[in-house]
């Protein structure tokens, strides 16, 4: 028996070391040997990445994946070989995380993206479209196929992904091979709608101007302090759209959109709760959806992912059941413009179209349209 114990106590004690590695946080002070204590930046209302920051100009961002990347000129010793360095400032930037380029816009920092992974009439921001068709941002070829040899001969200094680079791992394998550090961005796992436009302070602190990332939150938050004081409208409402299938996709409850809703004065009719598999979307039958949509006093068709129906009738011709909708026949029928999802930076005026339908102001919108009957 006291064999077995002492043969038994090394795999024990590792499987105990392996536990405590676990269990540490993803948010903690990072330690570099010779860095000396780093600073954490306060963060508002993101959930899914830290900032740290150090007296000689480094920083460490961290994300609820459990990523950690250092921004320095160099590696230093004795850094964890699973840190991604990433150098200050780059300049020659790969952008395959769609969502990402209106923080770079916004920073004014569009000329450090030197690539993209949508080709230029994909692009819905003024900036990225026309920056491809003077050529100063080329295409590089889409994120799971990308143009490796332009870019290295190219000098790319970091590629900035979104998580749909997790199912294809090898290549993100093949980037590094190649020495281009890759960034992995997460602030669509971000529930509240006003902490994915934190992430701007994630993308100043890699251009090095952080405090224009400080500025640019602080003025999205300003317009969701003013909007989320109003009043609950007692308007329910719908947001969805129909697959090629003739299956209908809504938002969960928990979804930032969802939350936007909400903070506008409505209510979305579908229960759902968010969890934590990231899936913000429900699929559902057309008559699951109808049983419980059909009472819905606004109706929020998402035109970004198949295309805006011109009018109410062509939007019913998807799916006749619709005809009954109380939405439908009151004409409360309101469709996505095609730049909303591009856009985090103007999620305070996204909001405020949001709050502009439930309130019936009748101002001009920018980021919904109402369908003509």
């Amino acid at each position: 028996m006291k064999r077995l114990l002492l043969w038994l106590l090394p795999a024990v004690l590792l499987l105990c070391v392996g536990c405590a590695r676990e269990a540490d946080p993803w948010d903690a002070a990072p330690s570099i040997p010779g860095y000396g204590e780093a600073v954490r930046i306060p963060s508002d209302t993101a959930a899914c990445f830290v900032i740290y920051r150090w007296d000689n100009g480094d920083s460490w961002i961290a994300t609820n994946d459990g990523q950690a990347y250092l921004i320095a000129d160099a590696a230093p010793d004795g850094l964890d070989p699973a840190v991604t360095v990433i150098p200050h400032s780059p300049e020659r930037i790969y952008m395959a995380a769609s969502a990402v380029m209106c923080f770079w816009e916004s920073l004014g920092r569009l000329g450090d993206i030197r690539f993209s992974a949508l080709e230029a009439d994909d692009w819905t921001l003024d900036g990225a479209r026309d920056a491809m068709h003077a050529g100063t941002m080329r295409y590089a070829g889409k994120y799971r196929e990308p143009d490796y040899e332009m870019l290295l001969t190219g000098g790319c200094d970091l590629s900035i992904q979104s998580t749909m680079s997790e199912h294809v791992p090898k290549v993100k394998e093949k980037l590094r091979e190649l020495g281009i550090p890759v960034f992995v961005d997460r602030s669509s796992y971000e529930a509240d709608p006003l902490a994915r436009v934190e992430w701007v302070k994630v993308y100043a602190e890699i251009a090095g101007c952080p405090e224009a990332g400080e500025t640019l939150y602080a003025e999205q938050k300003a317009v969701f302090d003013r909007l989320t004081d109003a009043s609950p409208s007692g308007k329910t409402a719908v947001f969805f759209y129909i697959t090629a299938s003739g299956k209908f996709v809504t938002r969960k409850h928990g979804d930032y959109v969802s939350k936007m809703i909400e903070l506008a004065g409505g209510e979305n009719v579908f229960p759902f709760e968010g969890d934590d598999t990231a899936l913000s979307s429900v699929t559902l039958s057309p008559e699951d959806f109808v049983l419980a949509a059909k009472d819905a006093d606004i109706i929020f068709y998402n035109g970004t992912i198949t295309g805006n129906p011109a009018s109410i009738g062509e939007l019913v011709s998807k799916n006749a059941l619709l005809a009954d909708f109380r939405a439908v026949k009151n004409g409360d029928v309101w469709c996505t413009e095609a730049n909303l999802y591009q856009n985090i930076m103007k999620t305070g005026e996204i909001l405020a179209d949001f709050y502009a339908v439930f309130a019936d102001t009748g101002e001009s919108l920018t980021y919904l349209s109402k369908l003509d009957g």
